[in-house]
C-alpha cells in the first residue's frame, strides 16, 4: 500500500485519480491496521465455533448487495452514505475459516467421493459472485481450496482428477461467459501495430503497457514527465486494478521487482507459520491466507503485463479500496495470531489423517 501511494503522490491525478482519493486512502490504511491488530491479539482458536457463522454472515452480504443500485455496472457494493462496503472481500477470509474448520479432522476428504463438499461449498461463493459480476474474485476460491485440501492430507491423485475436470469443464465456463468477458480473453491475443488503435478489447492491456514502458528502467518519480507526454490515451483504474503498472511507470523496474520481492516475503511468512505449529486449525488458515494473496498477487500482476486476461482482479495490500485493505488485513492479523501461539493437540502428529 505505502509503495502505491508513493508512486501515485508526485501525480495524483493521473487521468482518474485526485488528491482526495489518496487522502481518502490513508483513513483506509489507519483502519487495517487497526483491525490487523485486534485480530492478533485474541487467541485465534477463540474464531473455530463461529467459523461457520461468519461465512454464513458474509454469503449474506453477497445477497444484500443486489438491493444497492449498480456502480459501474456490477453490483458488488453495501452503500452505507459515503461508506461503501465490499462483501465479497470478507467473504474470502470467511471462507478460508470455515474451510479450516470442516478439514481439521475428517477423514472423508481422503477420498474422492469425500472431495465434493468442500467443492460445492466453494461453487456458492463463487456463483453468487460471478452474478455481480466479478470474475476476478471467484476465480481465486478454487486455488485457495485446492492448497488447503493438499495441506490437510487430501491424496495428489484426486486433486489432479479434479483438476482434469475442472479443465475439461472450460468450454461451458466459456459459453456462460458474457460478451464483454470474452471479449477480455480475445483481447488478449490481438495483435496491433506501432501506432495502430488498439480495439475496445484490448484498449485497457494497451494501456497498461504503454504505461509501463514509459517509466523504462529507473522509472519517471524524479524526472519532469507530466501528463501530455502520455499523448490520447490514459490508464483505467490507474489507482485500483493497474496499479502495477503505475508503480512501473513511476519506479520502474525496481519498484515492480520489489512489489513481487514483498509478495513473496509475506507468502514465505505465512507459510512458516502454517508450518511451525502443530495445531490443525492454525495451519490451515495460514495455508490459506498465503494461497490467498499468492493467487491475487499472481492474477493481478500478469494481468498488467499481458499474460492472463483482465478479470478485474486488485492487487491486495497495494490497490485503492478499503473493503480490500482490512479484509487483508485482518487475514495478516490471524497469521500474526497463529505465529504467535505455538499450538498442539493430543495426537502424534499434526493432523490426524495423514497422507
Amino acid at each position: 500500500m505505502l509503495l502505491g501511494l508513493t508512486a501515485l503522490g508526485r501525480r495524483v491525478d493521473l487521468g482518474l485519480i485526485g488528491q482526495r482519493v489518496v487522502l481518502k486512502q490513508w483513513v483506509f490504511v489507519a483502519i487495517a491496521v487497526v483491525s490487523m491488530v485486534v485480530v492478533a491479539i485474541p487467541s485465534y482458536r477463540r474464531l473455530e465455533r463461529f467459523a461457520y457463522l461468519l461465512f454464513i454472515l458474509s454469503l449474506l452480504g453477497l445477497i444484500v448487495v443486489f438491493g444497492f443500485p449498480p456502480a459501474g455496472g456490477a453490483r458488488r457494493w453495501i452503500r452505507l452514505g459515503p461508506i461503501g462496503i465490499q462483501p465479497s472481500e470478507f467473504v474470502k477470509v470467511t471462507y478460508i475459516l470455515a474451510m479450516a474448520r470442516y478439514l481439521m479432522h475428517r477423514e472423508n476428504y481422503r477420498r474422492f467421493r469425500g472431495l465434493l463438499v468442500p467443492l460445492l461449498v466453494t461453487l456458492v461463493p463463487m456463483l453468487m459472485i460471478v452474478r455481480q459480476p466479478d470474475l476476478g474474485t471467484a476465480l481465486v476460491f478454487l486455488p485457495v481450496l485446492f492448497v488447503m485440501l493438499f495441506v490437510a492430507g487430501a491424496r495428489r491423485g484426486d486433486l489432479i482428477r479434479i483438476a482434469l475436470a475442472g479443465l475439461a469443464c472450460l468450454p461451458l465456463l466459456w459459453h456462460q461467459m458474457s460478451a464483454e468477458q470474452r471479449s477480455r480473453v480475445t483481447g488478449l491475443f490481438e495483435a496491433s501495430s506501432p501506432g495502430e488503435k488498439p480495439s475496445d478489447a484490448s484498449y485497457h492491456l494497451y494501456c497498461a503497457k504503454r504505461t509501463r514502458a514509459m517509466g523504462g528502467l529507473w522509472g519517471t518519480f524524479w524526472s519532469e514527465s507530466t501528463d501530455e507526454d502520455r499523448g490520447d490515451y490514459h490508464l483505467p483504474a490507474a489507482h485500483n486494478d493497474f496499479v502495477f503498472s503505475v508503480i512501473g511507470e513511476r519506479l520502474g523496474m525496481p519498484g515492480q521487482l520489489g512489489v513481487i520481492a514483498l509478495f513473496a516475503l509475506l507468502c514465505w511468512r505465512c507459510g512458516s507459520a502454517a508450518e511451525s505449529t502443530e495445531e490443525p486449525f492454525g495451519r490451515l488458515i495460514a495455508s490459506g491466507v498465503a494461497a490467498l494473496f499468492a493467487v491475487e498477487a499472481l492474477i493481478n500482476i500478469s494481468m498488467n503485463v499481458g499474460l492472463m486476461p483482465i478479470t478485474g482482479l486488485s492487487l491486495p495490500m497495494v490497490s485503492g479500496g478499503g473493503s480490500g485493505l482490512v479484509a487483508h488485513a485482518i487475514a495478516i492479523g490471524l497469521v500474526m495470531n497463529i505465529a504467535a501461539r505455538k499450538g498442539y493437540e493430543v495426537a502424534p502428529r499434526p493432523f490426524r489423517y495423514q497422507t
